[in-house]
């Protein structure tokens, strides 16, 4: 990992293709002076690791809005945007302004290059792979977007998001039938290390992923695309996850020509700003009234201190447990709401420390946010959990019964904590525990196994965000800003275009107009989220 890293430094980061800048999509998205001899490969590495190390849309797209929409976190001034719904245009923009002027460029002239190249087949394949899960992010997030025209130095024309997951359902199969072991070996790849095997896992895991995201929409579409991609090959255990295990280093904001990702950017958008987010009382009793085994690993109380490395924080967590049980934040409150009157702790090796208010809301554990920390892009827990939902919705043809893909779910899910370095292991009496006292109920099987995916999604913002649309559940009831209104009386569903695209776009902008009921509204609907 770190060789490729390195690698990726020497090579510049690709940057002949991110030197214009993102605010000018709407003129050119891609670069007319690019270069002709780019490696493909450093552009397959860059894509990668952008995707969960930069901090500018990591933090904005994660921690400041859909790990709160979701109400997984809240509590920090930082998490206002997505738990008191307060809008602002450049934190919804970001990621369409950042993703078309660096991923997007990147990996569409990666696929250009790789294209009908014999020696370059596998790489082309696993491109092809990435510009769909790049797009994916986008088009879930905003709805239809500019994709087929993307990339070719026009003002494009939006695709329809039924349009663009049609062409994700066919790129994702040709790229995984394409994949050959006895062909060319990939270099440069930080999420599997070039094994096509992995990769052909991966796609058909995708596909299931998307295949699900359809069930409101298309019933039949979501059955026969979802039961392709398991007889395909999706993943089959914890060893198959995609994820890439980022470096013990802090990210900046990133410079031209610096390049901070390196670390996970989600990691560091928790310690950014000095106050971390905490988990909120929706989150907690979630975890409690079903006597989750990962509360005593996930959930902590720690005395903050922003002076210090995080990782070295005073854990108070048995003391104050002891005292008030797990206490999280209400959506749509911070941590000075609700006010707690502070009182002395004894820490052994410590000795007396006052606990305060701030420290009186619980917070992720260390270990899950760790600047080294593994990004999960998609995990075994999440398939296994989808096939238990498809096994509900289209009959036992995914390999078993709904019970069994559950109970694999949750298995993997808590299991996946072990993935995080000094991350813990739990037993398999925990575990087998946790399972026996929460069956998957007749009639209740869609909310239960949703509400594991919200557990087991936790970290993955835009994908928690994703989930919770297309399923309904968890059922959350919309927070109420405290200090300040909210701008919405519901939990937002998109994210608005930015301006840029307005201004300069305009003639495609417009045409999607209708399709949101005449304004580009974050309470308006993408086209897979049918009400």
């Amino acid at each position: 990992m770190k060789h490729i890293i390195n690698t990726l430094y020497i090579g510049g980061i690709a940057l002949l293709l991110s030197v214009t800048s993102c605010k000018k999509f709407g003129d050119t998205n891609i670069d007319p002076t690019r270069s002709s001899n780019l490696d493909p490969s450093i552009q397959l590495t860059t894509v990668q690791l952008r995707f969960s190390g930069d901090l500018n849309i990591n933090q904005r797209t994660t921690f400041m809005l859909t790990m709160p929409l979701v109400q997984q976190i809240a509590g920090a001034y930082s998490n206002r945007w997505g738990t008191a719904y307060y809008k602002d245009p450049g934190m919804l923009g970001i990621l369409w302004d950042d993703s078309y002027g660096n991923e997007v460029v990147n990996i569409i002239d990666a696929v250009k290059r790789t294209n009908g190249v014999a020696e370059k087949s596998n790489l082309n394949a696993i491109c092809r792979i990435m510009k769909v899960y790049i797009f994916a992010r986008m088009t879930d997030l905003y709805g239809d977007l500019p994709y087929s025209e993307a990339g070719k130095g026009i003002k494009p024309k939006f695709d329809t998001q039924q349009e663009i997951y049609n062409d994700f359902f066919k790129e994702l199969t040709a790229a995984s039938a394409q994949l050959d072991a006895s062909k060319d070996l990939v270099k440069g790849d930080v999420f599997y290390n070039g094994n096509v095997n992995s990769w052909k896992k991966f796609a058909n895991s995708l596909r299931l992923r998307y295949a699900m995201r359809l069930v409101k929409i298309d019933l039949a579409k979501a059955k026969t695309e979802a039961q392709a991609a398991f007889n395909a090959g999706v993943f089959t255990a914890n060893a198959d996850v995609c994820k890439v295990d980022h470096e013990d280093v802090r990210n900046n904001y990133e410079e031209g020509g610096k390049g901070y990702i390196k670390g996970n950017a989600v990691s560091e958008s928790f310690h950014k700003d000095g106050v971390p987010g905490r988990f909120t009382s929706v989150f907690l009793d979630q975890l409690r009234s079903t006597n989750d085994p990962r509360m005593k690993y996930m959930v902590k109380y720690y005395v903050d201190n922003p002076a210090i490395p995080p990782i070295n924080r005073i854990d108070i967590t048995d003391q104050v447990v002891e005292k008030q049980g797990y206490q999280g934040v209400t959506p749509g409150q911070y941590i000075w709401n609700d006010y707690k009157d502070s009182f002395p702790v004894v820490v052994p090796g410590v000795g007396t420390v006052t606990v305060t208010n701030n420290d009186q809301k619980a917070q992720p554990a260390n270990f899950l946010l760790r600047f080294n920390a593994p990004y999960l892009h998609l995990t075994y827990s999440e398939v296994e959990l989808l096939l238990a939902e498809a096994t509900v919705r289209f009959g036992e043809t995914f390999g078993g019964t709904a019970i069994d893909h559950y109970k694999k779910g949750i298995e993997a899910g808590i299991q996946q904590l072990s993935f995080f370095p000094s991350g813990p292991t739990a037993t398999s009496t925990e575990i087998n525990t946790f399972i026996q006292g929460n069956a998957l109920l007749a009639g209740k099987e869609i909310e239960l196994i949703n509400k594991q995916l919200w557990i087991t999604l936790f970290l993955n913002g835009p994908e928690s965000f994703s989930n919770w649309r297309r399923s309904g559940f968890p059922l959350l009831t919309p927070g109420v800003g405290i200090d300040e209104p909210s701008q919405s009386t519901t939990i937002p569903r998109r994210f608005e275009y930015p301006f840029t695209e307005e201004e300069q776009n305009k003639a495609n902008f417009v045409k999607v107009l209708p399709g949101l009921g005449g304004e580009d509204s974050w309470n308006a609907r993408v086209w897979w989220d049918k009400q």
